[in-house]
């Protein structure tokens, strides 16, 4: 069976609203180390030179951070770089705010420099998305499979450093792009049990040409036989695969995404309940009603009058 597919990961990001920004870059040298809190966001921080050490909290071992290298900090949890492991950490955030020119400076000289940034999400991120990410992603930058974070990497750098007439523009939209490549690197070499939910589902390939079809018509009244004939296996193959990769069965799985698209057009708009219901697959307003109800505990009306301004 031949059907039209789409990314489910792009799908994603673009229903919780990603967005990209960086921040005031590092520089620092000989012995130092800084403890930053927290983060509310989404963080990323990129070696440009040199090497260093990152202790995040309830992370077990420190990453050495090699020239090239990359981490997302997926979860709000404080954290450490320096120099080497037996220094001192004082707080981030007034070497921070003495930034000069975009630039904050810690120990002595130019051993090492970062560039960084968050990632911003909406509502929904931290559930169809966050959840399913382990609490740090580190990408070696000398690998050949990192090349795409690379030239990611690369441009932005070049941006920031000439700074040609729309720059912050370009390097918000190549963060963005830096994300998405590191979210599809981490997926095809971290292996079985680095992600869970229907991330773990688009590095499964069997599950992932049934997730896809979804994606592409979620309107459509998929059966599993359906389903598995795009997969190319059997039902009982399809349903087994998929329940242990994404923690559900396939149908289960559309119903949920189908929600999110309802929910999502309820923030966003003013259409009428019978024409959303129509667009996510449902065959009256009733119908959609009590689908809603039954994932979100709340009708789509009292869903819309919750979150409306």
């Amino acid at each position: 069976m031949s059907v039209q597919q789409t990314d489910p990961l792009e799908d994603i990001l673009t229903l919780v609203g990603t967005t990209g920004h960086l921040s005031v870059g590092l520089v620092a040298g000989g012995e130092w180390a800084l403890s930053f809190d927290p983060p509310v966001a989404v963080k990323f921080n990129a070696v440009r030179r040199g090497r260093c050490l990152l202790t995040v909290d309830g992370v077990p071992e420190p990453l050495e951070l090699a020239e090239g290298d990359c981490f997302l900090l997926t979860q709000p949890r404080a954290f450490t770089l320096a120099s080497g492991p037996e220094v001192r950490p004082v707080p981030a955030g007034p070497v921070f705010e003495a930034a000069v020119d975009g630039r904050a400076r810690a120990g002595t000289g130019e051993d090492v420099i970062f560039i960084g940034g968050r990632f911003d999400f909406g509502e929904r991120a931290q559930e169809l998305l966050l959840d399913a990410l382990p609490p740090v992603i580190h990408v070696p930058g000398r690998t050949a499979e990192a090349a795409t974070v690379r030239w990611a990497l690369d441009q932005i750098d070049a941006e920031l450093r000439d700074r040609p007439l729309a720059s912050k523009l370009v390097t918000e939209h190549l963060a963005l792009v830096l994300l998405i490549r590191v979210l599809r690197l981490h997926l095809a070499l971290a292996g079985p049990g680095s992600a869970s939910g229907w991330l773990a589902g688009l590095a499964d390939p069997v599950v992932a040409p049934a997730l896809g079809a979804m994606h592409a018509r979620p309107a459509h009244a998929w059966t599993v036989a359906q389903l598995a004939e795009v997969a190319a296996v059997s039902r009982s193959t399809l349903a087994a695969r998929f329940k242990h990769a994404v923690g559900q069965g396939p149908l289960d799985y559309l119903t949920g995404w189908r929600i999110e698209l309802a929910a999502d057009r309820l923030r966003r708009g003013d259409e009428t309940m019978a024409a959303i219901a129509r667009e996510v697959g449902y065959g009256s307003e009733s119908a959609l009603s009590n689908a809603f109800k039954r994932i979100t505990g709340a009708s789509p009306r009292d869903y819309r009058r919750r979150i409306s301004p």
